[in-house]
């Protein structure tokens, strides 16, 4: 009998991209969209594992931690957040959560991992994580879309970020183009001419920082907004991306996918 895995997630766009992985790996997926509902199908469905995020409606993350532990339940659970706070980690650990896993910082293949280390499984081949660093497939232009105007070109080479976002992005009607390193991306922004690029600092091959010192001294497409997307925070690094042209910086564990798409809706009007 397949593993029951609840997952309690509000973030719809990321409900779905882990019930689709945890699903096809295998598992008895449910899900709830907040803490309210999730204790209830904990108390009622009994799943082996709860993948639990922090900032939730009707109940949080630690209110649904803090009944589980009251009525003395012992299911395991995984908290999944935005927010990495030492002190929110302590406190989490301490109501008795497994682990906890930063929304910005992991892959589905380390959730899966986490998942089987966490019920005990053994490890699956198929779940090996793909390192950012190693060279992704090409990404063309997509068939059909080069007549069409883009919206967005997105260069990310966190697999999983780029595919939450695309699928947020596309889901408000916004057509997007994805690349995995700076000079595929370059290629597809001069190619495609978007309305906005989001772009990630820490890239193979060409950084975001070349990418923005080549692509803001081009005419054709030197006046498109740049959004920096990065781990990257430190001030020197934000003055420096801003000092190269970029329109904003958004530090990704501070953003979830509906955050950056308010930031950068305006910049989209302006230009429309």
């Amino acid at each position: 009998m397949a593993k029951k895995i609840l997952i309690v997630e509000d973030e719809t766009t990321l409900l779905d991209l882990m019930q689709t992985h945890l699903g096809g790996a295998g598992y008895d997926v449910r899900a709830a969209v907040d803490g309210e509902e999730g204790l209830r199908l904990i108390k009622e469905w009994h799943p082996d594992l709860v993948l639990l995020d922090f900032l939730l409606p009707a109940k949080n993350g630690i209110e649904v931690l803090e009944s589980l532990q009251k009525e003395g339940n012992k299911t395991p659970v995984l908290v999944v957040s935005n927010s990495g706070n030492e002190m929110e980690v302590e406190k989490i650990l301490a109501l008795g959560a497994r682990d906890y896993l930063v929304k910005a910082n992991f892959t589905p293949d380390e959730v899966l991992a986490k998942v089987e280390e966490v019920l005990g499984l053994p490890r699956r081949s198929t779940h090996r994580r793909q390192k950012t660093h190693e060279a992704p497939p090409p990404s063309p232009l997509e068939g059909g879309e080069t007549q069409s105007k883009t919206d967005i070109v997105l260069i990310e080479d966190d697999r999983f970020l780029q595919e939450l976002l695309k699928k947020k992005l596309t889901s408000e009607k916004l057509s997007v183009k994805t690349s995995y390193d700076g000079e595929e991306g370059l290629r597809l922004v001069r190619e495609s001419q978007p309305t906005l690029i989001l772009l990630d600092l820490l890239l193979p091959g060409m950084d975001g920082f070349e990418f923005l010192s080549i692509a803001k001294q081009e005419p054709a497409i030197k006046d498109i907004p740049v959004v920096i997307l990065s781990n990257l925070g430190q001030r020197e690094e934000i003055n420096r991306a801003m000092e190269l042209g970029a329109a904003d910086f958004l530090i990704k564990s501070n953003f979830a996918p509906d955050e950056i798409l308010k930031k950068v809706r305006p910049m989209l009007e302006k230009k429309s």
